[in-house]
């Protein structure tokens, strides 16, 4: 960055207190690295703006099309999303420089009477606006004899927990991740296990975006690569896309690491397709070698992918994304 030490780089972020919060421990970790200040610049995206339910508005996109036109006429030097918005097919003229460390990928319970999930009274009302979430939570209730309802919610964290302190819903599902950058993790009542519940492909993890032929700055921010996270994330991603599946259908994907004392020997890929009233799921795993190239990663996630249409996934996505 020897040309200009002084001017600030310009990154685009959301609006949201979560993106903001995101975003602002990227500057901060940026500018540690690089040296150089960092400035935030506001983009308001449709997704931001759209009072429809994600499911309704596709979900695919609604929140990264603006940062990205924004990358590409120049206006800001980076960009920080949330990994599991991102659409699976990567702009040919952007790349993705960095995949920070991921933070906890898990679900969260927030619920009156800091209740548990499985201690929540019959014909509870759970608020989710994630397809994915519903599907898992129903079937989760149907062979356990619980008796939940799930209902549709958007909005940002304050008006989520908001429907709680109201009295409209018992409960709201909510990223750990999230309610941690905002700091507000202390309101969770309940972490649902991922034997339970497997969170959206990318879930907990960040990824830094910039234009393609920005050589010096894709090389400073790959100091933030972490290349295990950058591997489970690629996996679950692929089999999303092997899936033909949007980030608003009904699938979970965690790709975690498997260690002997202090050497990691495998990386196993978990995945869940379902119906959004739970009644009908495919759920799979595979385990393999850690991915060492893009390519190894990707493999692991189609050929996930590929079992899981053999069980008949593509039948419980509802309108496969094209």
């Amino acid at each position: 960055m020897s040309d200009y030490p002084l001017k600030p780089l310009r990154l685009g972020t959301r609006r949201s207190r979560l993106a903001m919060a995101q975003s602002g421990q990227v500057a901060e970790a940026v500018h540690r690295v690089i040296g150089r200040p960092v400035e935030l610049v506001e983009i308001t995206t449709y997704g931001d703006t759209s009072r429809e339910h994600l499911a309704q508005i596709g979900g695919t996109g609604v929140f990264v099309t603006a940062l990205r036109d924004a990358l590409l006429r120049g206006e800001v030097d980076f960009a920080v999303h949330s990994l599991k918005d991102l659409p699976t097919t990567q702009p040919a003229d952007l790349v993705l420089a960095a995949v920070p460390v991921r933070e906890d990928p898990r679900d969260v319970i927030v619920a009156r009477d800091a209740l548990k999930f499985t201690d929540l009274p019959r014909g509870a009302r759970i608020g989710t606006g994630s397809p994915r979430r519903a599907a898992q939570l129903n079937a989760y209730a149907r062979s356990h004899g619980l008796d939940i309802e799930t209902v549709p919610i958007r909005g940002n964290v304050d008006t989520r927990i908001g429907y709680i302190h109201d009295g409209e819903l018992d409960a709201v599902v909510l990223a750990a991740a999230g309610l941690s950058r905002i700091g507000r993790i202390d309101e969770v009542t309940d972490f649902l296990s991922v034997d339970t519940v497997l969170p959206a492909p990318g879930q907990g993890a960040l990824a830094i975006e910039c234009a393609a032929d920005n050589a010096e700055l894709i090389v400073a921010l790959g100091e933030l690569d972490d290349p295990l996270t950058r591997a489970a994330v690629t996996a679950e991603r692929s089999l999303l896309a092997a899936l033909e599946a949007g980030c608003s259908a009904p699938v979970g994907a965690l790709a975690d690491l498997l260690a002997d004392g202090q050497i990691v020997k495998e990386m196993r890929l978990r995945a869940v397709v379902g119906t959004t009233d739970g009644t009908r799921t495919v759920q799979m795993s595979t385990t393999g070698p850690v991915p060492e190239t893009y390519d190894q990663a990707t493999a692991l996630g189609r050929e996930l992918a590929t079992e899981m249409l053999a069980q008949g996934a593509a039948g419980l996505m509802g309108e496969r994304a094209q």
